[in-house]
């Protein structure tokens, strides 16, 4: 545990001295740096793979899922797509120096606001290999120094990665350690990140349930968290009932495995009867288990009646909680019991209960009329993210550029003194 302590400490303090230097860089150094990794990720095809099969040659050999090993392969299709994501990164436009805000006092002082990075960010994220790249690049565009811990399963990967990630920072005459990967897969390194408050400004968990509560319960310094997507659609009285059957057939089905995916579905009593043996056709269908309220079943005889744990559980997979209820209150009283804060849904035609709607229910992304899949950074405009915060410091919802940013005051005067 020593050396561990050592061994963060040292990379915790070379990253703080590191980010001094990555906030004054300018924009087309930043997007050289972007630029040159692309390249060297193109060049370094078969060296990466190589890497990459020596964690899945040792996943295989620990029993893990294919669902597991198809997260941490760094197929062609990866690469490119890292690649991709380097190329868009560096042209976004770079938030670092905006102010955002300008106003004159009385006594002829201007005050501003001006977006500088967070500083040091410590990101701890599990399996796919991909994120060290999307992370580095999204850190290192808003300016900040940032020390990545992956999971143990990809060390080979994650290091092979860091390595074409620091030789673009030193022939940009950026410190290398302006982007760090851990390079052990010791257990305290995470537990020794977690209490470095004087280097470190944030931390960012990505992964499953367990090791986002961990992180929370151990850190020492603020963490941005993303506990579970229990999201929700609630299908209005007098709805369009083909266009709810389309939303809440995306938001269960496209792709269920995410965190934007719906997991329960609300539906006023007044169109149950005509809209649930549609849907439920649709989603029998397509493999999609449903789990439901008594009314529920009551209409859908090949539903299984759902349990108190099926209410407000993040399935991840094609199964769904149904219920009927008699009013949007008691909908948004249910949203407010079992949601997560992530992502909830109106269909309905009523532009007021819409409104309300909107306006009432707390998440991160509320829609109208529109499917949860859509609470993403690319596809709300902010090109690339980190993650997606549930609660509501500093960040609330998909975290881009701006999000990895803080403001900071700034005064231009002519001689005022205060009286």
């Amino acid at each position: 545990m020593s050396d561990v302590k050592a061994v963060i400490g040292s990379m915790a303090r070379k990253a703080r001295q590191a980010a001094r230097k990555v906030a004054a860089l300018s924009t087309g150094v930043k997007n050289e740096v972007l630029l040159s990794t692309a390249r060297k990720l193109a060049a370094s095809r078969t060296g990466l793979q190589e890497e990459n099969r020596k964690d899945l040659e040792k996943g295989r050999a620990k029993g893990l899922s294919s669902a597991f090993l198809d997260r941490l392969e760094l197929s062609e299709k990866v690469i490119d797509s890292m690649i991709q994501g380097l190329n868009e990164v560096a042209a976004l436009p770079d938030p670092v120096g905006e102010v955002t805000k300008m106003w004159k006092r009385p006594n002829e002082m201007l005050v501003g606001r001006m977006r500088i990075p967070l500083g040091v960010i410590g990101m701890i994220y599990e399996s796919r290999p991909n994120v060290t790249i999307d992370a580095a690049a999204l850190c290192l565009k808003a300016g900040n120094a940032v020390i990545l811990k992956g999971g143990s399963d990809a060390i080979h990967s994650n290091l092979a990665l860091a390595d074409i990630l620091q030789q673009a920072l030193e022939e940009n005459q950026v410190p290398r350690e302006a982007v760090q990967v851990v390079p052990t897969t010791d257990r305290g390194a995470v537990t020794e990140l977690l209490a470095r408050q004087e280097e470190v400004d944030l931390i960012i968990p990505r992964g499953g349930e367990g090791l986002i509560r961990f992180v929370v319960e151990n850190s020492r310094i603020p963490v941005l968290k993303h506990y579970k997507g229990v999201c929700h659609c609630y299908v209005d009285r007098g709805c369009d009932e083909h266009m709810a059957i389309e939303i809440c057939f995306n938001s269960k089905v496209q792709r269920p495995g995410v965190c934007n995916a719906m997991e329960g579905m609300l539906v006023h009593e007044d169109v149950a009867s005509s809209f649930l043996p549609r849907m439920g056709e649709r989603f029998r269908e397509a493999g999609v288990e449903i789990r439901g309220c008594p009314l529920t079943c009551g209409l859908l005889p090949y539903a299984v009646p759902a349990s108190e744990e099926d209410w407000g559980t993040e399935f991840l997979d094609l199964v769904i909680a149904v219920k009927v209820v008699s009013s949007m209150d008691e909908a948004m009283d249910y949203i407010d019991r079992y949601g997560s804060n992530h992502t909830e849904a109106i269909i309905t035609m009523n532009y007021e209960r819409a409104r309300r709607f909107l306006n009432e229910v707390d998440a991160s992304l509320v829609l109208a009329n529109a499917s949860t899949r859509f609470n993403d950074g690319g596809q709300l405009g902010l090109g690339a993210e980190i993650g997606i915060s549930t609660s509501k410091l500093h960040a609330y919802g998909p975290m881009g550029l701006e999000e990895l940013t803080t403001t900071k005051f700034i005064a231009f005067g002519d001689g005022q003194v205060r009286k």
